[in-house]
């Protein structure tokens, strides 16, 4: 689907992440096939391979409506507690206008000025610099913002921050990532649990049956068919280990993906909601490697206006980079960029030097165009005699 323009973009990486979705829910049977696999080679470690696929087919078709009933019941349990688990995750608390009236009434001014129904509005006790918004319905949408971000950006960055947010939600991407991390969660909690069950049973209950039946069939005629049974069985095992493994790796990758097309729509749509490509080129530069949540998850994280978790390469990263997301803003909506920018308390903690502490515990008496006093040793600046003026000392 060719994309001209912000709304064309935005429609199109809807169809998009539509199929990546669909393919992150089949990861779920390839998990249970996996499975399947496993259990098979411990109930029967002395069949072929073919014998073990056939097996764990079967498996798979009769297991498949459970398998579905068991992750639709989990998106329905995240649909209506997700909301609590993040904010007893990060500690975000619901605020009034009384409470934020300066942030409440940018929030309401973008939501007004667009129609858009008004989110909940959270605070969250923090140093670090971020926002992110969550919710499956109206009923549901937040938006929550770190104390830090309130202290460190002004109003008009403030307010890019809440119009990133706002396109997140009229752009269907809160509901969309939710729950592609609750079906990640799905694939990445069955993963673990097939790997430690294989771990746990399988070499154990495996490894003694093969080594019986090499025992016997080193006396016996049929040994080279026996040691094809066991070798199938091993097969078996290596397939489900690889299935697991890509069925978690293409979990993360169809996630990653879904995030970071997402993230540069939402700075777009920003722009679009507050006509300052100026201001959300400073709050992102400001962001920058801020915004780091302490004891935040990695599913909370991703959620973020930026997330700095990186992986090898930059290939895990959830996010963008920041760079990247400015030349974006610079090249299609004008904005200029300052470059990475201090803020206050980047210094606050560093150590003054002697020479700094010693001028600021003994600072300088102001001397004028009329002084020719000496100075007394140690103490700059200071008179040793009366002033002396135009007309004569001053006594």
């Amino acid at each position: 689907m060719a994309a001209y323009g912000l709304y064309t973009h935005i429609a199109s990486n809807k169809f998009r992440s539509m199929l990546l979705l669909a393919g992150l829910f089949l990861l779920i049977y390839v998990l249970v096939f996996a499975g399947a696999l496993v259990a098979e080679v411990v109930l029967n470690s002395d069949a072929s391979l073919n014998y073990y696929l056939t097996r764990a087919s079967r498996d798979l078709i009769a297991a498949f409506p459970y398998a579905t009933i068991i992750a639709a019941l989990w998106i329905v349990i995240a649909y209506f507690f997700h909301q609590n688990m993040i904010d007893a995750v990060t500690g975000g608390e619901s605020v009034t206008r009384q409470q934020q009236p300066r942030l409440y009434n940018l929030l309401e001014n973008l939501c007004i000025s667009r129609g858009i129904t008004m989110p909940k509005l959270k605070v969250m006790d923090s140093p670090a610099l971020n926002a992110f918004a969550t919710g499956l319905n109206q009923r549901q949408y937040s938006i929550t913002v770190t104390s830090g971000l309130l202290q460190a950006l002004n109003d008009q960055e403030i307010e890019a921050v809440l119009g990133h947010e706002l396109t997140h939600i009229r752009n269907g991407d809160v509901q969309l990532m939710v729950i592609a991390m609750i079906i990640a969660g799905v694939v990445g909690f069955f993963g673990e649990l097939f790997f430690r069950t294989f771990t746990n049973l399988s070499w154990n209950s495996t490894g003694s049956d093969w080594s019986s039946s090499s025992s016997s069939s080193s006396s016996s005629s049929s040994s080279s068919s026996d040691r094809g049974k066991g070798g199938g069985a091993v097969m078996a095992i290596i397939i489900a280990v690889v299935l697991i493994l890509l069925a978690w790796l293409l979990s993360q990758v169809i996630k990653l993906a879904l995030s970071r097309s997402r993230e540069l729509l939402a700075d777009a749509g920003s722009v679009e909601l507050t006509k300052n490509p100026d201001a959300m080129i400073t709050a992102l530069r400001k962001i920058e490697n801020r915004g780091e949540l302490p004891g935040a998850t990695s599913a909370v994280m991703e959620l973020c206006v930026d997330n700095p978790r990186e992986g090898f390469a930059d290939l895990f990263a959830t996010h963008p980079s920041v760079d990247r997301r400015v030349k974006a803003l610079v090249q299609f909506a004008g904005g200029r960029d300052p470059g990475p920018l201090a803020l206050p308390s980047d210094t606050a903690d560093e150590p003054e030097s002697e020479e700094s502490a010693t001028e600021q515990l003994q600072p300088p008496v102001p001397r004028g165009p009329w002084s020719d006093a000496s100075e007394p040793a140690g103490v700059p600046g200071a008179r040793s005699g009366p002033l002396d003026g135009p007309w004569g000392p001053h006594r």
